[in-house]
C-alpha cells in the first residue's frame, strides 16, 4: 500500500525547522517525540483532506486522511496527557486552517497570501515544541518563530519568482527587496549584527540564481541545502 504524499516537498523544511529549533533552543523532553509524530501526521492529513475539499472524491483521499488524522490524533492526545496547554497551540492553528481550506475551495491553493498562512502554521508548531522544553512562550521562543518566518517568506519570494512568477518582473523587484531589506533591518533589530548570517545564503542566492534554468529537483536541493545552512546558523549562533 503506497502513502498518500504532499507534493509540496518544500513544506517539510518548514515543518521540521521552527521545530527542531523549538527544541534546540528549550531542553528536549520525552513527549517531544510523541509531539514530532503527531506535527508530522497532521501536515500529511492536511493533503487528502484538501483534496476532498477541492472536489476530488477519490476513496484514497477518504482512506488516508483518516489514517493520518488517526495517527496524528493518538500521537497529539498522548502529548496532552503530559501538558494539557498544549492543546491551545492546537486552537491557534484553527483559523489559519480555515484560510488554507478556504483557498483549497477555490482552488488557489498556491496563491502567495495562502503560502503566507502555512508558514504562520509552522511557525506556531515550532512554538508549541518550544513551550514543551521550557514551560513558557518568552522573548526567545518568539523570536525563534519571527526568525523562522522570516527566513521561510525569503523562501516563498524566491521559489515563486524562479518558477510561477518568473516572467513577472514586478515580482522579482518584490523578492530582491525583500531580501535586501533582511540585509538592512535584520542587524539592525536583532541583539547582535550576526544574526544577519542564517539568512546571507538566502540573500546571495536570491540574485545570483535569478534568470538560470534550474529543474524543480535542482531548485530544490537549493532550498534544502539553504535550510539546513539556516538551521545551523540558528542553533550556533543561539
Amino acid at each position: 500500500m503506497k502513502p498518500l504524499l504532499p507534493k509540496q516537498h518544500g513544506a517539510w523544511a518548514m515543518l521540521l525547522v521552527p521545530f527542531i529549533l523549538g527544541i534546540t533552543e528549550s531542553s528536549f523532553k520525552f513527549p517531544h517525540i510523541p509531539l514530532l509524530i503527531g506535527w508530522l501526521f497532521l501536515y500529511l492529513a492536511t493533503y487528502p483532506m484538501l483534496m476532498l475539499v477541492k472536489g476530488k472524491k477519490k476513496s484514497e483521499y477518504v482512506k488516508w486522511s483518516f489514517i493520518y488524522l488517526g495517527i496524528s490524533l493518538v500521537m497529539l492526545i498522548t502529548v496532552l496527557l503530559f501538558n494539557w496547554r498544549m492543546f491551545y497551540f492546537g486552537v491557534a492553528m484553527i483559523p489559519f486552517f480555515l484560510v488554507n481550506i478556504y483557498f483549497a475551495k477555490k482552488k488557489k491553493e498556491r496563491a502567495f497570501t495562502n503560502d503566507v498562512i502555512a508558514i504562520i502554521v509552522f511557525c506556531i508548531g515550532g512554538l508549541a515544541s518550544y513551550y514543551l522544553g521550557a514551560g513558557v512562550i518568552d522573548t526567545e521562543g518568539w523570536s525563534l518563530a519571527a526568525y523562522s518566518f522570516l527566513f521561510f517568506l525569503g523562501s516563498t519570494f524566491f521559489v515563486k519568482m524562479m518558477i510561477r512568477e518568473k516572467k513577472n518582473k514586478t515580482f522579482r523587484l518584490y523578492s530582491w527587496g525583500y531580501h535586501i531589506l533582511l540585509l538592512i533591518m535584520l542587524p539592525i533589530f536583532s541583539p547582535t549584527y550576526l544574526m544577519v548570517v542564517p539568512f546571507i545564503s538566502s540573500i546571495v542566492r536570491a540574485f545570483l540564481l535569478y534568470g538560470r534554468k534550474l529543474s524543480i529537483m535542482q531548485l530544490g536541493i537549493s532550498e534544502i541545502i539553504n535550510s539546513v545552512f539556516f538551521l545551523i546558523s540558528m542553533i550556533i549562533l543561539l
